[in-house]
């Protein structure tokens, strides 16, 4: 049950943060232009697209920055509740997670069933238990299976988990917050090297086995960046310039840089100045900040509704696995919005409550035997 003090906690963080919701849509379009591109008939490379990716660093400077402006001070004066964080969070990610695994289970089964061929990956059974415990991210997933996007939220979850750390760390640092952005930008450049030179590959290309790693420094990133705002020293006009700047950056470096180490902390600039326009602008308008508010469940819908759609629209059109023509490839694309809005408004939203009901019975529970 949402108590009125934890409900007007809320609603004065939406308040405060609209521009960043719609933000989030943002994200999730270019994670998904980034991922539809090569089903479009006569695809030519696009710099700012092949970096798409990147919208999931994106998200998770968001993650760091959302959660310090609801929690950090809590955490900092002690107020702060583990475990109704936790329940929180997970009430947050884990019902469109399960209800879209269910769903790559489904069609798997449908697929078979039909005799067609589907990807061996779609379903691999000894990778199930660490998706049904969010670990999949954490190199605990033999392959990458389900629904992929999936790996995020496993992400998100090793976060969540950590966040007091995060946390208090970044609040340590509240007297000197550009001194933490700029700690954070350099671990995220070492990390980002010492990684690719031990690894081969980037860690902004991270998945399944490294994807818990990947979340870390932009997470940190977030937590130090809401230092900044918090301090009020970023003025409007500044952030209207500075979002203009950093936007123009991280087209150019996506075009022709392609330097990730140098677009995520533009990425990270970005989010700071778009959180300093008020909500009476652009980025508060209310269609942009609902479609911020479903962006979760675009992510967490976009792959297997390309499963369907693109595999129906190759029999429908007679081409097969070839790319589709610009009409029927942008009606599959903005689809992908109403699909969406189905599964938050039939999904995320009523189940969200079941969670954080259960899991506040769990925690009452558990606090009561503990007390006897």
């Amino acid at each position: 049950m949402t108590t009125p003090i934890r409900a007007a906690v809320s609603q004065a963080a939406a308040d405060n943060i609209r521009p960043l919701t719609s933000l989030r849509f943002f994200a999730a379009v270019w994670v998904i232009l980034y991922s539809y591109w090569s089903a479009l008939e006569g695809a030519i490379p696009i710099g700012i697209i092949e970096k798409g990716y990147l919208g999931v660093d994106l998200f998770f400077i968001l993650s760091g920055f959302i959660l310090s402006h609801v929690y950090m001070t809590s955490l900092g004066e002690g107020r702060f509740r583990y475990g109704s964080f936790i329940v929180n969070r997970l009430a947050r990610v884990y019902p469109l997670h399960l209800a879209t695994l269910c769903f790559a289970i489904l069609l798997w089964g449908a697929a078979t069933l039909k005799g067609m061929s589907v990807d061996k990956n779609l379903v691999n059974w000894p990778s199930l238990p660490a998706h049904l415990f969010l670990v999949q991210a954490w190199g605990l997933a033999p392959e990458a299976s389900f629904n992929h996007p999936s790996w995020s939220i496993s992400a998100e979850w090793f976060a969540y988990l950590l966040f007091p750390i995060f946390g208090t760390v970044a609040w340590s640092m509240r007297a000197r917050p550009w001194l933490a952005v700029g700690l954070s930008v350099t671990f995220l450049v070492s990390l980002y090297m010492i990684f690719e030179a031990f690894m081969g590959f980037k860690l902004t290309s991270a998945t399944v086995f490294w994807g818990a790693l990947r979340i870390v420094p932009t997470f940190m990133l977030g937590c130090a960046l809401y230092l900044v705002w918090r301090s009020g020293k970023l003025t409007p006009q500044v952030a209207l310039m500075g979002a203009a700047a950093s936007s123009l950056i991280v087209i150019a470096a996506a075009s022709w840089l392609k330097i990730d180490a140098l677009i995520v902390p533009m990425l990270g600039l970005m989010l700071l100045c778009v959180s300093r326009f008020g909500n009476g602008g652009v980025m508060g308008n209310p269609v942009l900040v609902y479609l911020g508010e479903v962006s979760f469940a675009m992510y967490m819908v976009y792959v297997p509704w390309k499963w369907v759609y693109l595999n129906v629209m190759g029999m429908v059109l007679g081409t097969g696995d070839a790319p589709l023509p610009l009409l029927w490839w942008t009606v599959g694309l903005i689809a992908i919005i109403p699909v969406a809005m189905l599964g938050h408004h039939i999904v995320e939203l009523p189940m969200r409550h079941v969670v954080r009901h259960l899991g506040d019975r769990l925690r009452y529970r558990l606090a009561y035997r503990l007390a006897r």
